[in-house]
């Protein structure tokens, strides 16, 4: 199936090719200045801290579904190895293969493509087999430290279960919901976490359930986020998107429409439980989010341990 008119009229309205110049890497990144930095720092309160990345483990969240997508396969190298020669202080080494979108990561603006095309109108042809992203991978994103914002749409929805059904197609609407809940104004250059609670059923042991059916991110957002001038955005399940999508069909739309066309980065697999239970104790829904992307040359993408310092 082709894209079809309606995406390429959204792709029309939210596109940031040239925005920052034709030579740009790193897209609404830019929207993070040392002003905005120095306003985060201002909605840490009391310090705490509250990780927000799943545990890296061979039995994580992939299932096979997308291919070369492996979890974390830890093995050790050497154990209590004098490797100076006896008596000498003894090292234990390890070594992981992984696929660097497998956990809790950072999608770079070269993870998906579309019309033969990436971020800032590059041929998609850039990336290679051996050197990966030649444009625009995720090296390029050396800092990702913003005011966070919280948008728990279960909580704004009054969802018994605390989590969306699977069907359930994130809104414009449930967003400005959410912010009229949190009591909270996503400003330029905010990086936006969404909770959908779909990370619930990873953590209660089925992986398979939480990749498949997931609610997610509508088509009609990334217009939001563009209006807003929204840095980055992440949540709490496997595809981002509503999966399978509202559109029969369009696969990784909003991915698209994030990443090529407005060149704003895009998180998945985040996990905002312990996020959501503080931001409800405290009622502050905005803090201090650090989420250093590992800064693999040509990657695209990259684990990430973010924290929130609320």
């Amino acid at each position: 199936m082709s894209l079809p008119t309606e995406f390429h009229d959204i792709a029309k309205r939210v596109n940031n090719w040239g925005r920052w110049g034709a030579d740009d890497e790193i897209g609404t990144l830019n929207l993070i200045s040392d002003e905005v930095v120095r306003a985060a720092a201002g909605s840490v309160r009391s310090g705490r801290r509250v990780p927000l990345a799943l545990p890296l483990q061979q039995d994580g969240v992939q299932t096979g579904m997308i291919p070369g997508r492996v979890n974390p396969l830890h093995v050790m190298v050497q154990i209590n190895q004098e490797i100076f020669g006896p008596g000498t202080v003894a090292c234990s080494d390890d070594a992981v293969t992984m696929g660097l979108q497998a956990g809790t990561h950072w999608d770079a603006l070269t993870h998906v493509s579309h019309s033969g095309r990436l971020y800032n109108g590059r041929p998609a042809h850039t990336i290679s087999p051996h050197a990966g992203a030649a444009f625009a991978g995720i090296d390029k994103a050396r800092h990702i430290v913003s005011r966070g914002v919280l948008l728990d749409i279960p909580r704004a929805l009054g969802t018994d279960t605390g989590r969306l059904p699977g069907g359930h197609a994130v809104t414009p609407e449930d967003l400005d919901a959410a912010e009229e809940s949190a009591g909270v104004r996503v400003r330029a250059g905010d990086i936006v976490l969404v909770r959908t609670g779909q990370v619930r059923a990873y953590l209660a042991g089925d992986k398979h359930g939480y990749a498949f059916p997931s609610p997610g991110l509508s088509i009609r957002t990334p217009e939001w986020f563009h209006a807003r001038d929204v840095a980055a955005v992440a949540n709490d399940t496997m595809t981002f998107e509503i999966f399978p999508p509202e559109i029969e069909g369009l696969w990784l739309p909003v991915h698209a429409l994030h990443l090529v066309e407005m060149g704003m980065p895009q998180g998945q697999n985040w996990n905002l439980e312990e996020l959501s239970t503080a931001c409800g104790e405290t009622g502050r829904y905005d803090f201090l989010l650090s989420a250093m992307p590992e800064p693999f040359v040509g990657g695209t993408g990259t684990p990430v341990a973010p924290v929130a310092v609320l």
